[in-house]
């Protein structure tokens, strides 16, 4: 969804919500953002069941705990026009103004819940000094652009570990969601039920500027094994240059409508159209991305931009879809996870990659991706609010829970992906504090 339905969207429901805990991934070319909207006690769900006048916005647990119940929310932006996003925070009053609005007293102490997360305050119930006012974030961005936040919006981001928060959140998703997990090939999408005991190990496939290729052994035990520049940073930047596409969804829109043979030298241009049976080479198999512009007397306004972005799409893809089963085979690996916005639920992006992984497995391997794919990063900096003020979170429908290990995720960690998200949809969940 784009940004701006989101804060049209959130703009038309803020008086049936309160916004708390943001965490923040901010890469080379986009932010993604999660954050939870707690449930008035008067608010319906997605599903449009009423929830009852009695539901307190803030209950207790069994220990007495702060029970928050809301949803996660889902958001992205350019990270070119960092601007908007820090107008979405401010619009949605994710600032200084409206950090201290609930304070809560727990076994004779308090806890504040704010905009940003839950900051320990003194007893008196006084807000935090400002240095003390922080979000979670992880990426690159989080360095890069730190003071711009503190500038701005007058708050900290406290950074986590970018491929620590890409497996957190992978974890999440892989264990906790129903139907987060999914295959597609020859159009068909199909969702693969995962056991959580027997998901380790796995290589997960993090596309996003460049590509990470992660080994993925358990709870917080994970190594970068490899990776390319060539990701969605290369399609989006030679897109660019190529076609005159102003932005990535521009681009990617547009190869639908190519055709990359007009540009791509296939083995039957080679061998006068038959395939190349003897090594099991079809006639229609890519032999050289652009080859065709070698012999073609032709400059590059003679090409139609659209088979241009669909060649420069089939040859990233191609090439990560190799590289991933590749390295799969190395170490013996039979699952692997694609993730990260490159992909952006394209049926043909998710298509090229699988072929790849088929043709070079022969058939004994096959590519998954996720539903919740580009934010990873986010949800894992989300989590980390665990390590300093909050338990657990749950997230839950019609009562049913998959638990996930208390070394990952915390003791009460629950989650179920709900029946009406579309691709990027929200999950319900709860939030514990401590």
């Amino acid at each position: 969804m784009d940004h701006l339905a989101h804060v049209s969207n959130l703009r038309s429901s803020q008086s049936q919500t309160q916004i708390s805990h943001l965490a923040l991934d901010i890469g080379g070319s986009l932010i993604k953002l999660v954050y939870f909207c707690r449930y008035d006690d008067s608010c319906r769900d997605d599903g449009d069941e009423l929830r009852s006048q009695n539901d307190s916005l803030c209950s207790k647990s069994d220990n007495n705990q702060p029970v928050l119940e809301g949803r996660l929310h889902f958001a992205k932006f350019e990270t070119s026009k960092i601007n908007d996003c820090l107008d979405f925070l401010r619009s949605m009053k994710l600032c200084l103004g409206g950090l201290f609005s609930t304070v809560k007293v727990i076994s004779g102490s308090r806890y504040i819940s704010s905009s940003f997360g839950l900051f320990t305050s003194s007893h008196d119930g006084t807000a935090p000094p400002s240095d003390k006012i922080f979000i979670k974030a992880t990426g690159g961005g989080a360095y890069k652009f730190a003071d711009l936040f503190k500038e701005k919006l007058g708050v900290s981001l406290d950074k986590e570990d970018e491929m620590e928060c890409l497996v957190t959140g992978a974890n999440f998703l892989l264990k906790a969601v129903h139907q987060e997990a999914f295959t597609y090939l020859d159009g068909q999408k199909e969702f693969v039920q995962i056991d959580p005991n027997d998901l380790y190990p796995y290589l997960l496939v993090n596309i996003g500027s460049g590509v990470s290729m992660i080994k993925v052994d358990g709870d917080g035990k994970f190594e970068r094994v490899s990776g390319t520049s060539l990701g969605g940073g290369t399609f989006w930047g030679l897109g660019r240059l190529l076609t005159k596409c102003k932005n990535f969804d521009e681009l990617l829109e547009l190869s639908h409508q190519g055709n990359n043979r007009i540009v791509d030298m296939l083995v039957g241009d080679i061998y006068g159209g038959t395939d190349y049976a003897k090594i099991g080479l079809s006639s229609t198999t890519i032999a050289s991305s652009f080859g065709k512009a070698i012999s073609d007397s032709k400059e590059l306004e003679d090409y139609q931009p659209e088979d241009v972005s669909r060649s420069l799409l089939r040859m990233i893809s191609n090439n990560i879809g190799q590289i991933s089963y590749l390295n799969a085979l190395r170490f013996g690996l039979k699952r692997i996870f694609f993730a990260g916005f490159f992909i952006r639920g394209h049926a043909y992006t998710m298509d090229t990659i699988s072929v790849a992984v088929n043709f070079w497995s022969k058939g004994e391997a096959k590519a998954m991706f996720l539903r919740h794919e580009g934010f990873l990063g986010a949800l894992g900096a989300f989590m980390s609010y665990e390590k300093q003020c909050l338990d657990g979170l749950m997230v839950h429908k019609m009562q049913q829970k998959f638990p996930i290990s208390a070394s990952s995720a915390g003791d009460n960690i629950y989650c179920s992906l709900s029946s009406n998200s579309d691709e990027n949809g929200s999950i319900e969940c709860t939030v514990y504090g401590t």
